[in-house]
């Protein structure tokens, strides 16, 4: 049977869920916004607090959730408080995977095994509790409808959907567009969700910092000056941009 209680990223997750296809919208996206859900959740619990564009651990105390204690622990090892947009682009994709099995578990959807193409196996999930995705739905469609500023996990819920991209999944077409719109505005009603979803959106965006792979190298027929350091190369998607001065450098966030 499914749980009353349910956290923001199982939440999110049975958004995304299509009852008639048993497949998730946004999959790519869907793993920053849960990693995103998380980080509300530990925030909404009160084991983490925003410090500015930072994450810090306030109480390190386990919440009793096997998943969210999971990143609450890896979060502690940091030592400092770390970059929400970085912690969301970090390595831990694959939460899609582990939160469907973790709804599994919990009766809260069955998994369908079948094939693609007649050959390759594949699995998909039917939610085993309709009433508990037309909950949540219900809540997003209210906070929509009447403009009353939701409750925290309401608003986070809506702008993480929003920062994922299931605005066209759940208020699709020309006339989801008012919808659509009234989603993203919900953003600014929880500062924890806000942070969040910028997170996730300025990871998709290519803001977050990315590894450097080495110098660029010299055009050529030009050689660098001796000891002269070498410009840095931009992270991939991201322009150089103009500093004031005579200097550029890569965007960095």
């Amino acid at each position: 049977m499914g749980r009353s209680r349910r956290t923001l990223p199982e939440e999110l997750l049975l958004l995304a869920l299509d009852p008639a296809t048993g497949t998730t919208a946004q999959p790519q996206s869907l793993d920053l916004g849960l990693a995103g859900a998380q980080l509300v959740e530990l925030a909404l619990a009160g084991r983490i607090a925003p410090d500015g564009d930072r994450i810090a651990v306030v109480v390190p105390r386990p919440t009793g959730d096997p998943t969210l204690d999971c990143a609450l622990e890896l979060l502690r090892r940091r030592g400092a408080p770390v970059r929400a947009v970085h912690w969301i682009g970090g390595p831990r994709l694959g939460l899609r995977q582990t939160y469907l099995s973790h709804l599994e578990r919990c009766g809260m959807v069955a998994a369908v095994p079948g094939q693609m193409c007649g050959v390759l196996p594949t699995t998909r999930y039917q939610a085993t509790d309709t009433a508990i995705s037309r909950e949540i739905r219900s809540r997003l469609d209210s906070a929509i409808r009447t403009g009353v500023p939701p409750d925290p996990r309401t608003a986070a819920l809506a702008a993480l959907a929003h920062a994922v991209g299931l605005g066209k999944h759940l208020y699709p077409g020309n006339e989801g567009r008012s919808s659509r719109s009234r989603l993203r505005d919900l953003i600014r009603h929880d500062p924890m969700g806000g942070l969040v979803a910028h997170a996730v959106m300025d990871v998709q965006n290519g803001a977050a910092a990315q590894p450097r792979r080495g110098p660029a190298p010299a055009p050529a027929g030009r050689q660098a000056a001796p000891g002269a350091r070498p410009a840095p190369e931009p992270a991939r998607g991201v322009p150089m941009q103009p500093r004031r001065g005579s200097m550029a450098r890569a965007v960095a966030h």
